[in-house]
């Protein structure tokens, strides 16, 4: 039937094309027979530049799409797929028709020629030509005769894709379907595992619920094939080069499930069920779609479940040790909140805010009459989340709380009222503490300590400036040292917190600490550069502060670093907080956060001004520059300055890879000195984190970047005349497992943003990484690794392609599932290394040649022909050894598939 069919579709065409194109038949001869898949490119050239038509190309393709064998329609198919997805932009609506036609009845030809199908629909899909109701016809052909979770996990991304095409061009018909599509999409991807394919899947579900099509009778049914994915369980591969995370599913996941109202009689006895789980991020994740809920449910889809969710969340901040899960469970209550302050309310109807409020309320209350038990500040926490929520909610709380607040505040001192964005009033409207303000200002100026946001509010300008004033004499004035002390540290941290202080401040306190007697702990200068790295880290994409770090804050950080260094060496001992190895470490991440984020310009003027002030002592760039005219500060005899190489290191190391390093081999030289010759630990470590970073910066190099990369294998193998226990090296335990972890994801990223011409540095340096794991790492990190090993395989430079083979060839047989997706382009790279001009290359890609003939049979058995005929050049190959694994190769391969074979 299927021969029949096609046939009278080439009949059809013979009668409207023009003559016989020889050279066309040509490539469409070596393509099939040949195996030669670069003829595609060839072919899809050839159409664009309007040597032939696609028509002509089907008609040329006939010989192969009625023969018997379904390999040789497979591959007349496949050519013509790769063509379609080079030139469907140029297609006449005619031209579309008919291919659509051909290939809707080729789905139920052999399963062979199903993912060449579907490829070839994949590009029809995005035509902006295509004919009315093809569309429909298209997703009619797939559902009835595709079982979407049989196939491999490309054939099955073609299929969402489709989807996705259609839904954005053709909407309108495909909403004709009714639920009907809901149901064939529901059966597509049911079963579906794959990260990268559900992303798509959760994208055809989010377009289905925020477009508006008819759900119909299937609206359990899609929420039970996306919720079971609920909550997303994945940790992607280390380097994984798909980039995806598992933030990525989880929103997208999310934005499924909380799009519709639809859901929710579903959605939120699931949320109650996950909160019980024991995996920290079931909970977050349950918390966080739950505040995502009340975004845009109403009190109607809420009224139900209202009890069993604030069961759920007060026992998640009552019980929990996780500040992250009570911080989502704090969140889920205001948003809760919030939404019911939405409601309408009517005569006939209760308030849902006030009954729940109330039911808050209930549970909390007995908590903060005993202000010495544990639950005290979580029932306020509570209390505050609700109260924040709204201005209704504050309204009715504050009448409810502040009551109990201040009776409590004056036996016990204890305080609870933070206002929040949400609870302030619109203009025209009170305060709620307005009614309190007499009771707070007196409360806040009798302990002298506290400082609320809702008193400067409500209260006059002489209020403020009193409580300034108070604040002020506590943290300056003082003369108790403890108490002092007590107030200066949470000044510090809600300082920055609240954004009430600038990057300005922190390092004027800073410079206060670096005189050695401001009164100021190494604790409280830490507390202030955790303060400035948090600012640097919010404002990474903010290029005005970006400008400031650079010109301003850095400098003054070098420079309080470099006097204070100064200051000890000439003491003998350390005067300033800022000499201290825990303040030094501290400043390391302000300073590594703060480069990370310069633009070109300005990283490339930090680089040549770090540099030169560690190189040469050029002082010059320093604020109040009061320093010697020769500072030198990588000499491994002088601790004090010796030890400003990890700000070095964190200047240098974090910049963008398109910063060139000025002098940078004099300043290996010196780095290497110093992390060999220093008696001062602090000192040579750092030093020796600094040369390693630089080490990855000489990959780049056009010169040194080949040795560089060959110094990888040096590292990780067995050396037998260095680096090794015998010559009293420190070997420690799973070192190469480390040295992959903590550096691959940097040889990835160098790799994709270097150059052509150095990128085989860096496939050199992963695969030296790569070959000398243990095998059960390589099997585990083989998926993410395989597209990166297979563009290493094309690498020019023989060594990296000798590497990668050796890493190959023991994995292929036992990791067969990571292959299915990339078999083709494995086959082809092994095919053509084995005439290569290396003898050592040609013998191992025959062995993994022969290593894939052992794979499932399903996998590689279209592959039979094409293997054996590229064989036959090896085996007369002018080396034994090339000739004899030739010869084992074609045997095993020539067996596949034959009777008595395996």
């Amino acid at each position: 039937m299927v021969a029949v069919c096609a046939c009278a579709v080439i009949n059809w065409l013979r009668f409207s094309m023009a003559a016989e194109n020889s050279a066309l038949l040509g490539l469409v001869e070596e393509f099939v027979s040949g195996q030669v898949d670069s003829k595609a490119t060839e072919t899809a050239e050839g159409l664009k530049n309007g040597h032939f038509t696609v028509l002509q190309l089907v008609e040329a393709l006939g010989f192969s799409l009625i023969s018997s064998q379904p390999q040789t329609r497979g591959r007349g198919v496949q050519l013509l797929s790769l063509v379609l997805q080079e030139c469907y932009s140029s297609l006449s609506e005619k031209e579309v028709e008919v291919l659509l036609a051909f290939y809707e009845n080729r789905l139920k030809d052999h399963y062979v020629i199903t993912p060449h199908v579907l490829k070839g629909l994949q590009a029809l899909a995005k035509c902006s030509v295509l004919p009315p109701g093809s569309a429909v016809s298209i997703l009619k052909s797939i559902f009835q005769d595709v079982h979407v979770q049989s196939l491999m996990l490309a054939e099955r991304s073609s299929v969402y894709s489709i989807l996705i095409s259609l839904m954005d061009s053709r909407e309108e018909e495909l909403k004709s379907l009714g639920a009907d599509f809901i149901f064939g999409f529901v059966q597509s991807v049911d079963g579906e595992r794959d990260p990268r394919n559900l992303l798509l899947a959760f994208q055809v579900a989010r377009n289905i619920i925020y477009r508006g099509y008819d759900l119909g009778k299937f609206v359990e049914e899609l929420f039970e094939v996306t919720s079971c994915y609920f909550p997303i369980d994945f940790s992607p591969p280390p380097n994984d080069p798909h980039g995806i995370t598992q933030e990525e599913l989880v929103l997208s996941l999310r934005a499924v499930l909380t799009g519709t109202l639809q859901f929710a009689e579903f959605l939120l006895p699931l949320l109650v069920e996950k909160l019980d789980s024991d995996v920290q991020s079931a909970k977050i994740d349950s918390l966080q779609t739950l505040a995502a809920c009340g975004q845009i449910y109403s009190h109607r889809e809420l009224g139900a479940f209202l009890p069993g969710l604030w069961s759920s969340i007060r026992r998640e901040v009552f019980q929990t040790a996780s500040e992250r899960v009570e911080s989502a469970g704090l969140s889920a209550l205001s948003s809760l909140v919030s939404c019911l302050s939405r409601s309408v309310l009517d005569s006939n109807s209760e308030d849902s805010l006030e009954v729940f409020l109330n039911l808050v309320l209930k549970d909390c209350r007995h908590h903060l009459c005993e202000p010495d038990l544990k639950l005290v500040w979580p029932s306020a926490r509570l209390l505050q989340a609700a109260a924040g929520a709204s201005y209704r909610s504050s309204l009715i709380m504050a009448q409810l709380v502040l009551p109990l607040l201040l009776e409590q505040y004056s036996s016990s001192t204890q305080g609870f009222v933070q206002p929040t964005e949400l609870s302030r009033p619109a203009e025209g409207e009170e305060s709620v503490l307005v009614g309190f303000r007499e009771s707070l200002c007196s409360s806040v100026f009798s302990a002298l300590s506290e400082s609320s946001a809702g008193l400067q509010l409500t209260a006059s300008r002489a209020d403020v400036e009193k409580a300034v004033d108070h604040l002020t004499r506590l943290v300056l004035d003082e003369e108790d040292a403890q108490l002092s002390s007590v107030r200066r540290a949470p000044a510090v941290c809600g300082s920055f917190g609240m954004g009430l202080v600038s990057p300005q401040c922190g390092a004027g306190e800073l410079s206060g600490s670096s005189a050695g007697n401001g009164g100021f702990s190494v604790e409280d200068v830490c507390t202030v550069c955790v303060g400035l790295q948090r600012i640097a880290q919010q404002a990474r994409d903010d290029e005005e502060i970006g400008r400031f770090f650079h010109e301003n804050i850095i400098p003054r950080l070098l420079g309080l670093a470099l006097q204070a260094a100064l200051g000890s060496k000439d003491s003998g001992s350390c005067i300033s907080p800022l000499a201290d190895e825990a303040v030094l470490f501290a400043l390391v991440p302000v300073a590594s956060t703060a480069c990370a984020a310069l633009q070109t310009q300005a990283a490339s003027s930090m680089a040549a001004q770090t540099v030169a002030l560690f190189l040469d002592g050029d002082v010059s760039f320093l604020p109040e520059n009061a320093f010697p005219s020769q500072v030198q500060l990588l000499q491994a005899d002088s601790r004090g300055p010796s030890q400003l190489v990890c700000l070095l290191m964190a200047c240098v190391c974090s910049l963008p890879r398109s910063v060139e390093i000025p002098e940078l081999e004099r300043l290996l030289l010196r780095l290497e000195d110093l992390s060999c010759s220093s008696p001062h630990l602090f000192s040579y470590t750092h030093a020796s984190k600094c040369f390693a970073a630089l080490l990855f910066s000489l990959l780049s190099d056009a010169e040194l970047g080949s040795e560089v990369a060959e110094g990888f294998r040096v590292l990780m193998s067995d050396s037998p005349d260095v680096l090794n226990r015998e010559c009293h090296a420190d070997v420690r335990i799973m070192y190469r497992q480390r040295f992959f972890h903590e550096n691959s994801s940097k040889l990835v990223q160098g790799f994709n943003s270097a150059e052509q011409e150095k990128k085989s540095h860096y496939l050199k340096a992963l695969s030296h990484i790569v070959n000398n794991l243990p095998r059960q790492v390589q099997l585990t990190e083989l998926p993410a690794l395989l597209p990166l090993l297979l563009e290493a395989l094309c690498c020019p430079d023989q060594g990296v392609q000798l590497s990668t083979l050796c890493c190959l060839q023991p994995v292929l047989l036992e990791s067969p599932a990571a292959l299915g997706s990339q078999l083709e382009a494995l086959v082809s790279r092994l095919l053509a290394l084995s005439s290569s001009p290396a003898m050592k290359v040609r013998i191992t890609s025959l062995s993994c040649v022969h290593a894939l003939a052992r794979l499932p049979e399903a996998l590689v058995l279209p592959f039979r022909a094409r293997v054996l005929k590229a064989l036959s050049a090896p085996l007369d190959d002018k080396k034994r050894l090339v000739r004899k694994e030739a010869v084992a190769a074609r045997g095993e391969w020539f067996l596949l598939g034959s009777p008595g074979g395996r």
